[in-house]
């Protein structure tokens, strides 16, 4: 392999790398994404914008590299949540970013009714909007777009889920356990969604992407896009893709990475902690040996 291409579509811009087998970066590319803050404590982003600034940016990358590279890896803000049609991969509202507030009272309502330990439990998470499930819910409010959800005409998923199903036509929904394991919905110890967390949410099955391993190749994109059609070969988000970026490959090794939010997270190899209070759990990647999952967990995965 001569050279890759890294996709980092993130809150405040997307950035492509393209990187030679040596460690050299040959190409650069980068796009600001636009912010929507329709009230105080909404935070938004126009997802068709998403996907063309980033390929944009990828397109700069690859035309300075000189190169076709010869697989696609692909990071993404988290939390982010976007809901789409199916069949013309229109979105039916704007993302609605890992930073927006407007579920706030619904989390409260939710502790308030006694779920924190089912959440904390399942997912090691807290019931927080910063999370994707409340998100989602909101977004299904109306009625007629919940009757197309569970019709299983709409698909939703965070950033990489979107992007992935853009650059592939449709053809591809899925995301991976570090960015299915933020969305509130994901079993951590079973790696699956869970349906009684679906349930809870009022989330329908119909919807949700599988989870695919965080290594290995998982769809080839059009050719229109990039000028070639090139494998998807690798997902992880954000912080996860640090952890590792930053060496962090056996328990007890840590990074602080710091952008639009800071983020510390320490490895803890295949032992699944218990956070204490103020912490949280979450996977860290999911092994290539794994097969895509909805209903059936798949291989382990350490969790820092």
């Amino acid at each position: 392999m001569s050279s890759i291409l890294a996709l980092d579509q993130g809150t405040t811009g997307s950035t492509a790398l393209v990187v030679h087998a040596d460690g050299r970066v040959l190409g650069r590319g980068y796009r600001e994404i636009t912010q929507h803050f329709p009230v105080p404590g909404w935070v938004e982003h126009d997802p068709d914008e998403l996907f063309r600034l980033t390929v944009e940016a990828a397109a700069d990358a690859i035309r300075q590299a000189g190169e076709m590279p010869q697989g696609i890896g692909l990071t993404n803000q988290r939390e982010t949540i976007v809901l789409w049609d199916r069949r013309t991969l229109a979105p039916v509202a704007r993302a609605l970013v890992w930073q927006d507030r407007r579920t706030a009272e619904r989390c409260r309502a939710l502790e308030a009714a006694g779920h924190l330990h089912q959440v904390r439990a399942a997912t090691g998470l807290l019931l927080d909007p910063y999370f994707s499930a409340t998100k989602l819910e909101w977004l299904l409010r109306d009625p007629a777009l919940r009757r197309r959800a569970e019709r299983g005409e709409l698909a939703a998923g965070t950033v990489d889920s979107w992007i992935i199903a853009r650059l592939t036509g449709g053809r591809a929904h899925v995301t991976d356990h570090t960015n299915a394991s933020r969305t509130l919905l994901y079993h951590l110890e079973r790696r699956e969604w869970d349906p009684a967390l679906l349930a809870l949410f009022g989330v329908p099955w119909e919807v949700l992407p599988d989870i695919v391993p965080s290594s290995g190749v998982v769809a080839l994109t059009d050719r229109a896009h990039l000028g070639a059609s090139l494998p998807i070969a690798g997902l992880a988000g954000d912080q996860q893709a640090a952890l590792f970026g930053q060496g962090c490959v056996g328990a007890g090794q840590a990074k602080n990475t710091y952008g639009t939010g800071a983020f510390l997270l320490t490895h803890t190899g295949q032992q699944l902690v218990d956070p204490r209070p103020g912490l949280l759990t979450t996977a860290a990647a999911g092994p290539a040996a794994s097969r895509p999952t909805r209903s059936r967990g798949a291989c382990s995965s350490p969790a820092p």
